[in-house]
């Protein structure tokens, strides 16, 4: 693959494992399968990365036991009772639709209209099964499917929405004709995404026909034992194992689409337990789908850099839509996925958005990026193909707009030029979004929300979610959390603000302001230009197994896998960490909303160890921070990523941390520079470090002497005095913490 985004060559595609060419022949040869009953029962663990690494760190998959932990937890709402019908639309969607379409009420009448002249939902058509339905390959023939499929959802919305019962026989006519002739789906790796793509949506026309009296229950149960024997096995076997390849080789899409499967799948046939593997992949997945990893990047003003942006614009707005879908049926059984993360989904739709979106000269947005590398290669800006017209938009817009007020400028400008929402002939979405996700406007000024305050190199950038009410914002500052306040700024859009206070604490709020009217204040966030201690562990205690945080925010650690007490520094007590799989397990909060920030540590190492780890914090494999006493060049390195080994950004010293005594070490960050110190003298420096411990958010893998990567070293040696700081400190600073 080639592009001129790309500032590295791009690595193969090629398969990594003779399981992913196995996968190219067909269902009957994939090994993948072959431990997964025929009605599914949820996805398990991840399976390990095939394949040999050239990384500086070994390319398992042991960061998959969050996963599995996640699907553990989540398997507990086995006795859920879902709603229904309670996918994309409810009974009250239906109710809304048929009394704005009877008062003519726009957007609704022309969005029936849409539909109602749609090729696809006029009657007198037979439906086309097949027995064997292949994507990509010799034979392919899905589009067959994909037609019935689409016929038979827009039947049903018609019957629903104007009770005429010839569109409902219709439908359930196409849904059987397809439960009782379909036994394979096969092709090459492209039958999961049919799998993933058509099973969310034949799940969606089958919940609405659930509620339709001349739908048999014989019928209806076998249209789901379809979905779930055909269909779900595909989906959360990729899941799993990624078709035998290399996690980072796929596009978010790939897991959006699976994840999408499986949760309406789960739904629709009252399958709590993939629901639940649905919900806990999304949450903490590995792969490129899950939300951490799918907005992966949060530039000022809730901007989210979407994972497949450097890709082309048709994949990225379906990224868009597939993650619409999944939140928006998530909502209907109580669950809040949009809300994620401070609404990280919306802040990839509005990047999203505005990199299809012109200014008012006509002159096409350039929306910011930061470099993102994987095994396909180092990319430096978003695609500029397009802009694309996919009907991904409407229910996007209408939550975050008109649902919870928030401001979405950019995602209601597309939702605006596409509205009525048309059908998607290729097949990934049901399109007609505008019928059933329009609601009327939100109708009050609220106070902004979701207000955070970064601290990078000295300055504080202001990030906040505004009201679709406002005009204009004002932001305001005081000394103190209680006040007062003083404006300091009028902002319209982008929602950011960056402030240069100087030295001391500083306390903001953010107002909305329009129709000659102001809010109440958002909640107040509070920025340090000056470097504070946010958490000291003396690693001293001697006895127990609590590493105490000595702070009063009392972020207290766990010894864990054998991890004890020995002798320290100057005769004390010291953390010993003289096992395999020996560490400490630090709250996942440790480092939650730092930008700027300074951690340094006593360590003695015993025995040197390539790529043992002093401290790990991330989620996984895929996004952490680290620091390595020895990595395989021989030299001491903190590293950052969000894309697996690939993306990382690193400092590293001239040579690796001695052994056999104690030595005082520490990092620290301003901005996109970071330096490293050994014994209070500066040995190494690196800059465009992007992946600060903000963009990593909570990491629940913070670990001392553990590594991500399940192959690597346990640290050997002894710990004692970890500090971290909210800041960066100076050089006579660092120097003074080396000599205490």
């Amino acid at each position: 693959m080639t592009n001129d985004r790309h500032t590295v060559a791009a690595a193969s595609d090629a398969p990594d494992a003779p399981e992913r060419r196995l996968l190219l022949r067909g269902l009957s040869t994939v090994p993948l399968l072959t431990t997964l009953a025929a009605c599914g029962g949820g996805g398990g663990g991840v399976a390990g990365e095939t394949g040999t690494s050239t990384s500086t760190s070994s390319d398992t998959a042991d960061g998959a036991g969050l996963l599995d932990e996640a699907n553990a937890a989540a398997a507990g709402t086995s006795a859920r009772t879902f709603v229904h019908p309670g996918l994309l639309h409810t009974e009250a969607d239906f109710t809304r639709m048929r009394d704005k379409i009877a008062k003519g009420e726009q957007p609704w009448a022309d969005a029936w209209g849409a539909l109602t002249r749609s090729g696809r939902a006029q009657l007198g058509r037979a439906p086309t099964p097949l027995e064997t339905v292949i994507r990509g390959g010799t034979g392919e023939n899905h589009r067959a499917m994909v037609e019935d499929m689409q016929r038979a959802y827009q039947f049903a919305l018609r019957w629903k929405v104007s009770g005429d019962t010839a569109y409902a026989d219709l439908a359930v006519t196409y849904l059987n004709a397809w439960s009782s002739t379909m036994k394979v789906l096969t092709g090459n790796n492209d039958q999961i995404l049919a799998a993933g793509l058509y099973g969310y949506q034949w799940a969606n026309a089958g919940e609405i026909m659930r509620t339709y009296p001349g739908w048999a229950a014989a019928d209806l149960a076998r249209f789901q034992k379809m979905l779930v024997d055909l269909f779900y096995p595909w989906i959360s076997g990729f899941l799993v194992n990624h078709a035998g390849s290399k996690i980072t080789n796929h596009w978010a899409n790939w897991d959006l689409q699976a994840i999408c499967g499986i949760l309406a799948i789960g739904i629709f046939c009252d399958r709590a337990d993939l629901y639940a593997e649905a919900i806990a992949y999304y949450k903490t997945g590995r792969g490129n789908g899950s939300l951490p990893h799918a907005v992966h990047y949060v530039h000022p003003g809730h901007m989210g850099q979407w994972q497949e942006s450097p890709r082309d614009m048709g994949h990225t707005t379906l990224g868009i839509s597939l993650g619409s879908m999944l939140s928006e049926m998530a909502w209907n059984q109580g669950d809040d996925l949009y809300g994620l993360w401070n609404n990280r989904l919306l802040a990839g739709a509005e990047y999203v958005a505005k990199a299809n979106l012109s200014d008012a000269a006509g002159v096409r947005y350039i929306v910011p990026f930061t470099p993102y590398s994987t095994n396909k290669g180092t990319f430096t800006a978003a695609a500029t193909d397009g802009p694309n017209a996919r009907p991904a938009w409407e229910a996007i817009y209408n939550h975050y707009a008109n649902r919870k007020g928030l401001s979405a400028p950019y995602v209601a400008r597309i939702a605006a030029s596409l509205r009525p929402e048309k059908l998607d002939w290729v097949g990934d979405e049901p399109g007609f979004g505008t019928l059933p996700y329009s609601r009327d406007p939100y109708v009050d000024l609220i106070a902004p929300s979701g207000l955070v305050a970064n601290v990078i190199a000295g300055r504080v950038v202001l990030s906040w979610w505004g009201s679709a009410r406002a005009s204009s914002y004002n932001v305001k500052r005081g000394s103190s959390a209680s006040g007062p306040f003083s404006t300091i700024a009028t902002v319209t859009d982008p929602r950011t603000h960056e402030d240069n206070p100087g030295a001391g604490a500083w306390y903001y709020v953010v107002t909305s302001v329009g129709d000659a009217s102001e809010s109440q204040p958002s909640s107040v966030a509070r920025a340090a230009t000056s470097p504070e201690l946010l958490g000291l562990w003396p690693l001293n205690a001697g006895s127990g197994t609590a590493a105490t945080d000595t702070t009063s925010r009392a972020r207290h650690g766990t010894l864990a896998g054998g991890a004890r007490w020995g002798t320290g520094r100057n005769g004390g007590n010291a953390l010993l960490l003289d096992t395999k799989g020996a560490h400490v397990a630090l709250p996942a909060d440790a480092l939650a909303q730092v930008s700027d920030f300074t951690i340094a540590v006593w360590v003695y190492w015993s025995a040197a160890a390539t790529n043992t780890r002093i401290f790990d914090f991330g989620t996984s494999d895929i996004a952490y921070m680290a620091l390595i006493p020895r990595d395989s060049g021989g030299k001491l390195r903190f590293t950052a990523t969000r894309s697996h080994f690939y993306g990382e950004q690193n400092i590293v010293s001239t040579e690796a941390l001695p052994t056999g005594r104690w030595v005082h070490v520490t990092v620290k960050l301003s901005g996109a520079v970071g330096k490293l110190y050994v014994d209070g003298v500066q040995v190494g420096e690196g800059s465009g470090i992007v992946v600060t411990p903000y963009q990593l958010g909570n990491t629940p893998n913070a670990w001392l002497g553990r590594s991500q990567y399940g192959a690597d070293p346990s640290f050997n040696g002894q710990l004692q005095d970890l500090r971290i700081y909210n800041g960066a400190l100076g050089d006579a600073e660092i120097a003074a913490l080396a000599t205490a």
